[in-house]
């Protein structure tokens, strides 16, 4: 029997996940990995805040649901046998007053028809019972919400395509993406290679490399960036694990939380606002084309002109510090101006439509020859492992 070429785009988590779940379900097959930086995990998942994400959110039935649920699973089970360090350090989503209470219910029921386990509600005095400096008229509790250390999961998962056989090609940018009759070429600055299977999990850059194999430029990934301070180390007392606020429907992100790291430091943040640039992590850095790719789309013109007021909220913690630490006052009210230092930022790969409307639920498209990972965003990191395993039986089911 011929083998499989098959080929994955993208270094980062989910497409690192992508090619050993192709190693381990499929027979005689070879697989090929192109990561254009000089290392794995260079973008989304070497800049996030490291949270395993329990399932609270995300509507029941949808993918981000089903396989975020599955994900947390497989990926503890993965940490366990790879001694990557994982904690199960919980979080509570606070009402801050009266108005989100209904909100936060929403959440909780949402929760409880996803499965996650152990959630309950706490009453605003028993909060402090959770995170002392925490502070609100009632929670959500989810103790087995966890952290983790996800570049350390991503350079295992290369560590495991390489003992399998699999080539993790670093430095390889992909320029040229030709889906022919019965094979696909894949085109680098190195040259080109011919594949029977590819699967594209580029993140940032998705929609640029779905339209090399002619797929719609829709949906259009905008870039925001979230910054994040951390609190100075004597203070990491502060906060136990997770404290996030009740999501708002009038606003598109989170907004500023509070979040135990894998090494103990505690993250305020992110914030959201347009980025000029898609990895653009340097605050002075900026991409032309990228601000031209997002103000020359009238999609993001019309999800503007509906979200000024979340523009107004992000832009006075973008330009103000003591904006931002207000924020997370909001839930820790012993959180000083003083406390916290600039940290690292983050961008957020936001896929959206023409209308202005953001694509909210894991997109993935494409035919039995080319699988494009259109959209992936929190919890896609949680949901890597699984997400590979769905990619990976859609692949199978269409080449039979």
């Amino acid at each position: 029997m011929a083998k499989v070429r098959a080929a994955v785009i993208g270094g980062g988590i989910i497409g690192l996940a992508v090619a050993r779940e192709l190693l381990h379900r499929m027979d005689a097959v070879e697989v090929t990995l192109f990561e254009k930086e000089i290392r794995v995990a260079a973008h989304q998942t070497g800049h996030n805040s490291g949270v395993v994400h329990a399932g609270l959110y995300y509507p029941p039935g949808s993918l981000k649901a089903r396989l975020c649920r599955r994900g947390v699973t497989l990926l503890q089970q993965y940490a366990e046998g790879k001694g990557v360090a994982y904690e199960e350090c919980g979080k509570v989503v606070v009402a801050h007053d009266s108005s989100e209470v209904a909100r936060m219910d929403a959440i909780f029921d949402r929760a409880v028809a996803n499965g996650v386990p152990g959630i309950r509600k706490v009453p605003g005095e028993e909060i402090p019972e959770i995170e002392p400096h925490a502070r609100g008229v009632a929670a959500v509790h989810s103790p087995h919400t966890a952290i983790i250390d996800y570049v350390a999961v991503a350079e295992a998962l290369a560590a495991d395509i390489a003992a399998a056989g699999g080539r993790v090609l670093l430095g390889r940018e992909v320029v040229g993406l030709d889906s022919r009759t019965a094979e696909t070429v894949v085109t680098t600055r190195n040259g080109s290679e011919v594949f029977d299977l590819v699967v594209t999990c580029a993140g940032l850059q998705s929609d640029r490399v779905a339209l090399m194999s002619g797929e719609p430029r829709s949906p259009r990934v905008v870039p925001f960036f979230g910054d994040y301070f951390l609190l100075e180390p004597e203070r990491s007392s502060l906060v136990k694990g997770l404290i996030y606020p009740v999501p708002d429907p009038r606003y598109p992100f989170l907004g500023v939380h509070l979040t135990k790291r894998i090494d103990g430091r505690i993250m305020l943040g992110p914030n959201a606002f347009l980025s000029f640039g898609r990895e653009a992590y340097d605050r002075r850095g900026w991409s032309a084309s990228d601000v031209m790719s997002a103000v020359g789309f009238p999609g993001f013109w019309r999800f503007a002109v509906h979200n000024t007021a979340a523009a107004v909220r992000e832009a006075r913690t973008v330009l103000s510090t003591g904006q931002f630490v207000k924020e997370a006052q909001k839930y820790v009210p012993d959180v000083r101006r003083s406390d916290v230092t600039r940290g690292p930022r983050g961008i957020r790969a936001q896929a959206m439509n023409a209308d202005g409307s953001l694509e909210d639920d894991f997109v993935i498209t494409g035919s039995e020859r080319v699988v494009h990972v259109r959209n992936a965003p929190s919890p896609g990191a949680t949901s890597s492992l699984a997400i590979a395993e769905h990619v990976v039986t859609e692949v199978l089911a269409r080449r039979v």
